[in-house]
């Protein structure tokens, strides 16, 4: 066995998608099994030395109401709990969409964090689409026309149910991973939609970030869910690791633990999770 240590352990588990409703057997998605199999991983994680444990997205698979059912089972966390919003977080009354990151105790939509001489850097997928502002919003009626511009290009993530990021928040990116550049920190960027390889759940305007982390070349790993299968690639010098639905199927789990070294990537699967080493 190695003595050598990783520069930081995280735990990461993705689209829990908790609703009280019946099972999708078409997806083999089994919504009301999902706060048990976080309980599980919470117990599993919690025996685990971890800087924190980050959630990617679709916590709930629709209603307010659901947050109340699985957001009191991170109570259960001994760790750090970061949590960011996907697509089907979004699934709530009008009223109720402009709550949805407090409700998920981020401080901001976008927002960056260093540990252990690491940059995280936490990124909003879902700033422009059709769910997360009500109709007549000028955010509504940008994701419309990107959405409309995409299908008339035969883009293959041209879906509903994907979204972009606007102006502001890329040039608020660009200027976090310069400002990690000078430090001389590397950085992992987290997200609910993935960007690499091509595939139908990307981010609207993913090339575009995959430009700016290849032009930025600090950025090793981009982390996300959404693509429930999971899926795994690279470009430049950056990993795109897309995790596996805890929703999926009726009793099996799915998460990992994270471990950074110097010249590598672990990734410690559990359940349905692969485990990985990225050479960086």
């Amino acid at each position: 066995m190695s003595s050598e240590k990783p520069l930081l352990r995280f735990g990461v588990i993705a689209d829990p998608q908790y609703a009280d409703v019946e099972p999708k057997l078409e997806y083999d998605r089994f919504y009301r099994n999902s706060p048990k199999k976080l309980a599980d991983a919470i117990e599993t994680l919690n025996g685990e030395d971890l800087a924190f444990v980050v959630t990617l997205g679709d916590l709930v698979d629709r209603d307010w109401d659901s947050f109340d059912t699985i957001l009191p089972v991170y109570d259960g966390l001994r760790h750090e709990n970061i949590l960011l919003p996907g697509n089907h977080d979004f699934a709530v009354e009008p009223q109720r969409l402009a709550d949805v990151h407090a409700r998920l105790g981020m401080p901001a939509p976008w927002h960056d964090f260093a540990r252990s001489g690491i940059r995280f850097v936490v990124i909003d997928g879902n700033e422009v689409s059709l769910f997360s502002t009500p109709q007549g919003h000028s955010r509504h009626a940008e994701a419309v026309e990107r959405l409309e511009a995409l299908e008339k290009a035969g883009a293959i993530n041209a879906m509903p149910w994907n979204g972009g990021i606007g102006e502001e928040q890329c040039a608020w990116l660009e200027q976090a991973l310069a400002d990690a550049r000078e430090r001389g920190e590397a950085v992992i960027v987290m997200g609910h939609y993935p960007l690499y390889p091509e595939n139908q759940h990307n981010l609207w305007n993913g090339e575009r970030l995959v430009e700016l982390f290849e032009r930025s070349g600090n950025v090793i790993a981009y982390l996300n869910g959404h693509n429930h299968v999971g899926n795994l690639g690279r470009a430049g010098s950056t990993w795109y690791v897309n995790f596996k639905g805890m929703v999926d199927t009726e009793t099996e789990n799915t998460f990992a633990v994270v471990e950074v070294f110097k010249d590598r990537i672990e990734v410690i699967g559990y359940g349905r999770e692969e485990s990985r080493s990225l050479a960086l």
